[in-house]
């Protein structure tokens, strides 16, 4: 029987950079590598992995980077990547591997577990570990975000996909000394069933949904597209922010759905998320529960979202946001 040792995250990399995510993976596994007394391991693969990266992946907590480079690693390809990432949980044995709950984790973690037979938890918003048992209690968000559970798993390794934001990296230190360790990829193309036939890349303008610090989102009660693109957006430009939306404004074609936020779109986790006329239904609020703190503005009293905010506001968005906006532009000019 194998004997089952260390972390191990699968790092994403963003224009040759580790992505914000990773940083937040290497911060939380080098916590529960040093509460076992094993080295932290960090996965990064690509047609080319840029030595930068390495050096930023041990500089925020790594102990070992495997660097798998191919070819066939260019683009991300499910049946390409979990090839790579299997074969080094099997030769490694790792008690844990983290990955974020992110679109490529989504699709990767439960190809892995199916792969080793072991369990898995999606979108983890906390995680500990038992002094005894030394298994992870994985924290996540059930029946629509209105409760939350905790599991665990006895099988190894524990697979875990961790929401953005809700870990925090460690202090850069480029000072840390760790090893890169080459891998040969061995990827096997008889059982790839597909190919990437195109590939369309958004044209993002400003700050990304979810890297924004500060989200302005409006819901079906803002009437129509105009004020997403006026009266939000001033105030998200105010607060250096970005622009979401609930289901009914993408679905009615007000917004592009990539700034959908709920459970069927992205789940954010900003310092700062203000919800402008907008209900409150639970799918919504699985994809915002984890920001920081909760404003909320809207006409009815009783509306749900006031049940989760930690600031509201009964009143017309059109009167409310304006006034606000015009405050915040003179406190910050003072």
């Amino acid at each position: 029987m194998a004997e089952y040792k260390g972390v191990i995250i699968f790092g994403e990399l963003a224009n040759g950079k580790l992505a914000s995510m990773t940083a937040e993976l290497l911060g939380c596994g080098r916590n529960f590598a040093d509460e076992l007394q094993e080295d932290l391991c960090c996965l990064l693969a690509g047609d080319k992995v840029n030595e930068a990266a390495t050096k930023e992946a041990i500089a925020f907590g790594a102990d070992k980077v495997y660097v798998i480079e191919d070819a066939l690693l260019k683009e991300y390809q499910g049946e390409t990547f979990v090839q790579v990432l299997e074969k080094l949980a099997r030769e490694s044995s790792p008690k844990i591997i983290l990955m974020g709950q992110t679109p490529v984790g989504r699709d990767l973690a439960p190809r892995l577990a199916f792969r080793l037979g072991v369990g898995l938890s999606t979108d983890c918003v906390d995680l500990s570990m038992d002094s005894e048992t030394k298994l992870l209690q994985q924290t996540k968000p059930v029946y629509g975000g209105n409760a939350q559970a905790i599991f665990t798993c006895d099988s190894m390794p524990q697979i875990v996909t961790i929401r953005a934001k809700t870990m925090s990296a460690m202090e850069r230190d480029d000072s840390r000394k760790g090893t890169a360790m080459p891998v040969k990829a061995e990827i096997d193309m008889s059982r790839v069933g597909t190919k990437i036939v195109e590939k369309v890349k958004e044209e993002v303008t400003g700050i990304k949904l979810e890297d924004a610090p500060v989200i302005v989102s409006g819901g079906r009660g803002i009437g129509s597209p105009e004020p997403f693109k006026t009266t939000l957006k001033e105030l998200a430009d105010v607060l250096h922010g970005a622009v979401g939306a609930s289901r009914p404004p993408a679905d009615n074609g007000w917004v592009p759905e990539t700034v959908h936020v709920g459970l069927t779109g992205k789940i954010v986790a900003p310092e700062v998320y203000i919800a402008i006329a907008i209900s409150g239904a639970s799918q919504h609020v699985a994809g915002c529960s984890g920001s920081k703190t909760i404003v909320a503005v809207n006409k009815d009293p009783e509306a749900n979202i006031f049940r989760e905010a930690d600031f509201g506001v009964v009143g017309r968005y059109e009167e409310v946001v304006p006034a606000f906006t015009a405050k915040l532009k003179e406190l910050l000019t003072a």
